[in-house]
């Protein structure tokens, strides 16, 4: 059942061998050796990176393990059949599809390869063209965000906003936690446009809108990108606007000005300044940690993608509400008519398209 199951994963040119579960295995042997050595944290950076590895590793050993476990029982109970049991035939009707959904998810996983992609993730959204009517999108897709991470369990915590004066937000950076939230997240990463009957135009005439998202990864060690002291502008302020479900009102917000690129960031919704200080680090090396790739791999701009304006002819993708009802995204073609469950977060079908349709550009590009 083992050898089943592995080789598919293994020998698809979809998957390009991201999981050969003999491979894994011997893999697994190498870091128990390491994370046994007395001298592992003599270097506490190295140590923990061999951690990660290696809790990476063990849990992906173990869901296949048990994947073959739940295998054998489904072919167990097919042995038992019997065509005159209603009851056994729907409990292996039921084991057979659970089986299918939990292969399906890992075929997913199996799409999420590059180094950072295991990794939380900051995106950030940002009102473009519109003004107020950009604003309150840009809202829309701060709450689309949210109900995405919530209903995938990444945890989303709004760690900095900024209000527009009479509806929706400028700008807001959402940290979504857990494993893969980043290799999911990255395939957001561009211009979302709107159009729709605007409820701020008395005439209630049809606007268009557009708004940017920015994705990058948290770094398990902030040290991964080297910061000088000296090279920072801190300064610290009162959290303002409506907060409400996404803020928490301080007197110790911080926003940190990395002089050298002119990179930003701010985090007020910490209940102290030295934990509003900590995540807006974190941001900060985020962002110097997508600058450096984006320079090493200009070509691809593998983190970022093109700096495009905010504005018509840049979108990645487009939701129409007027005069039909319609998402689509430019890049893959997926075309999905339920808008409403969308803007509620139904997501995973785009991003699956995408990380799908990476994979096979990447084939065909280094084939």
């Amino acid at each position: 059942m083992r050898g089943a199951r592995a080789a598919p994963a293994s020998g698809s040119p979809r998957f390009g061998g991201i999981f050969d579960l003999a491979a894994k295995r011997a893999t697994l042997t190498e870091l128990d050796r390491q994370v046994a050595a007395p001298n592992l944290w003599d270097d506490p950076d190295r140590a923990r990176e061999v951690m990660r590895r290696h809790r990476r590793v063990q849990d992906e050993v173990d869901l296949w393990d048990e994947l073959d476990t739940q295998a054998d029982d489904v072919v167990g109970l097919v042995e038992l059949l019997d065509p005159d049991d209603p009851d056994l035939q729907q409990e292996v009707a039921s084991e057979v599809g659970s089986l299918e959904d939990r292969l399906a998810s890992l075929e997913f996983q199996l799409l999420l390869g590059d180094e950072y992609d295991e990794h939380d993730a900051f995106l950030t959204v940002q009102s473009g063209a519109g003004g107020t009517e950009s604003q309150d999108w840009t809202e829309m897709l701060l709450r689309m965000y949210s109900r995405w991470a919530d209903a995938h369990a990444f945890a989303p915590e709004v760690v900095d906003i900024s209000h527009g004066e009479e509806a929706g937000i400028k700008s807001a950076t959402l940290r979504a936690s857990g494993r893969y939230a980043y290799g999911y997240l990255k395939a957001e990463r561009g211009v979302h446009r709107l159009v729709r009957l605007s409820p701020f135009d008395a005439s209630n005439r049809r606007h268009t809108s557009f708004a940017r998202v920015d994705v990058v990864p948290v770094l398990e060690n902030v040290d991964e990108v080297a910061i000088s002291p000296e090279d920072l502008r801190v300064e610290t302020f009162r959290a303002s606007g409506a907060g409400g479900q996404y803020v928490n009102k301080t007197d110790s917000a911080v926003r940190i000005r990395h002089e050298p690129t002119g990179i930003v960031v701010s985090c007020q919704n910490q209940r102290s300044q030295h934990q509003n200080r900590e995540v807006a680090m974190e941001m900060l090396g985020a962002r110097l940690l997508e600058r450096q790739i984006a320079e090493r791999e200009a070509e691809q701009a593998r983190l970022r993608g093109d700096q495009a304006a905010v504005d018509f002819g840049s979108q990645i993708r487009s939701y129409v509400l007027h005069p039909y009802r319609q998402v689509k995204d430019l890049r893959t073609g997926l075309e999905v008519g339920n808008t409403d469950a969308v803007l509620d977060g139904a997501l995973d079908p785009f991003i699956e398209a995408w990380l799908r349709s990476s994979i096979s550009s990447g084939n065909e590009s280094g084939a």
